[in-house]
């Protein structure tokens, strides 16, 4: 893979960049952490040579200095709202992510519990975890949020929230996904403070949009395709123009509540903010940090066209709008690029076209494409990862790897039990290889080379069962599938 970007003058950077923002504000600040993080795949994708542990190694850098709150929107866990790439629910990646953490030596301070209205569900939650000794918090809704500032700055408003004690000089506010309150925790926390007098501050870390490259870089616009369901659309900040003169890129959300947010900060504390813009308020040195643009506007445009067909296939089970898609469509337009300029999915369209059976096709890092079709023992993408083991072991293309009689009676239990596939999903081929390595001992070498299929692309002609999507994310693979349903069944098991 070509590399594009510095990932350790990254981390230096913006290291050094909070610290001195933290000195900034008598050292003490909030500062609001979006995207990701663990796993920041969408940034490692389009910044070819970005960590996808980048900010946890920032982090722990900061370790002595930082505490963490964990913020979840008491809505998103009553309708049991889930998280796309692990599949489980945001309750459960809050518990996911505090062991993380700690397990990374990266203090844990709190949970708290934004926009609670008495939902059941939260009060569960809640109870849950201080059985276990955790400091829960709750903050209720605050009439006429963001407009009626009189009320939000007041003891009817920030001031009814319940407060989190920290004793760190950083204080992280993070979430599992968007829309979790993290702004407002944020802005809560600085009530109390001041009225304890500590003159505390916020800053904003966020990656994307990446405020030192054009409105219409492809990083940019692989942003927008990432948020094309919260209908985010980049633009010139108003504010930094005005102010310094300097064109800039920030968001609508940002830009629209940067006035309500300049008034809330000046109530708080009582000065004029220091920020005069939106991009001032953030900490990202992300464009600084870039080696190679070609390469990440090369690895952007591919991102753009993932992002498609994953809305596609979100539409398609109900998940997302038409819009979506159309939108993601607008974008792959204004670049200039059309699916096809995805090799994997030429090569997996082929297969199905020449045998007529769903087809999966695996891009190796080398860039040699192997597929693989759906057949009586084994589904497309089990025959494809079998397929890519044996050209990444150099097995000869005729040789069987795994045995007809260890197959068969895996397929014929399967049957008796009546499962309608009966073919081998990855999980139950992977498990089949393990044990034929007691009858053929190339298999413990050719499972060695299951790391190189790290990060490499893959796409499938059909959509996947959830389950076999779930190990294209453990292998890390990049998977991509065709809007179109396996069987005309409404239910898949």
């Amino acid at each position: 893979m070509n590399i594009g970007f510095d990932h350790e003058k990254y981390v230096k950077l913006q290291t050094e960049h909070i610290l001195e923002r933290i000195k900034k504000f008598n050292n003490k600040l909030y500062l609001e952490f979006g995207g990701k993080l663990f796993d920041d795949m969408h940034a490692s994708r389009v910044l070819p040579g970005f960590k996808p542990d980048a900010k946890i190694k920032l982090l722990q850098k900061l370790k002595d200095e930082t505490e963490i709150i964990v913020i979840i929107n008491a809505a998103d866990i009553e309708r049991k709202k889930i998280r796309a790439d692990f599949g489980i629910t945001y309750d459960a990646d809050v518990m996911r992510l505090i062991d993380n953490l700690r397990s990374l030596d990266i203090y844990v301070s709190a949970i708290v519990i934004t926009q609670y209205k008495g939902q059941p569900s939260a009060d569960i939650f809640k109870k849950k975890l201080e059985i276990r000794g955790e400091r829960v918090f709750v903050h209720r809704c605050i009439n006429g949020y963001p407009n009626d500032i009189d009320t939000i700055v007041s003891d009817e408003g920030y001031g009814a929230n319940e407060f989190v004690p920290t004793t760190r000089p950083l204080v992280v506010v993070t979430a599992p996904g968007p829309g979790s309150g993290k702004l407002a925790t944020c802005l809560s926390q600085l009530y109390h403070e001041h009225k304890r007098g500590v003159t505390a501050g916020y800053a904003k870390f966020e990656t994307f949009p990446i405020w030192n490259l054009p409105l219409k870089h492809p990083v940019n616009i692989a942003y927008e395709a990432a948020t094309a369901d919260l209908r985010d659309v980049n633009m010139i900040d108003p504010y930094h123009l005005d102010a310094y003169g300097v064109t800039t890129v920030n968001y609508n959300r940002d830009v629209e509540a940067f006035p309500v947010l300049k008034k809330i900060l000046h109530r708080i504390t009582g000065e004029d903010c220091i920020y005069r813009s939106p991009t001032d308020m953030g900490v990202n040195m992300a464009g600084n940090s870039i080696i190679d643009d070609e390469v990440c506007r090369e690895a952007s445009k591919h991102e753009v066209i993932r992002r498609y067909f994953k809305a596609y296939c979100d539409y398609k089970n109900g998940a997302c709008d038409k819009d979506v898609v159309h939108r993601l469509e607008n974008l792959m337009q204004e670049l200039g690029i059309d699916v096809t300029d995805r090799e994997c999915v030429n090569a997996a369209r082929k297969k199905e076209k020449s045998t007529g059976i769903n087809a999966v096709a695996i891009q190796l890092a080398d860039g040699r494409i192997i597929s693989g079709k759906a057949g009586e023992l084994l589904t497309a993408p089990s025959a494809a990862l079998v397929n890519a083991l044996k050209v990444l072991a150099d097995i000869p293309k005729g040789m069987h790897i795994l045995s007809p009689f260890v197959l068969e009676p895996i397929t014929s239990l399967k049957k008796s039990l009546g499962d309608k596939v009966t073919a081998l999903n990855i999980h139950e081929t992977l498990l089949a290889m393990s044990l034929c390595r007691t009858m053929n001992p190339q298999m413990d070498y050719i499972l060695s080379k299951l790391p190189e299929l790290f990060y490499c692309e893959a796409h499938s002609t059909k959509m996947l069962p959830a389950f076999e999507e779930a190990y294209f994310k453990k292998l890390k693979m990049n998977l991509t599938c065709d809007p179109e349903f396996m069987t005309e069944d409404l239910f898949i098991q």
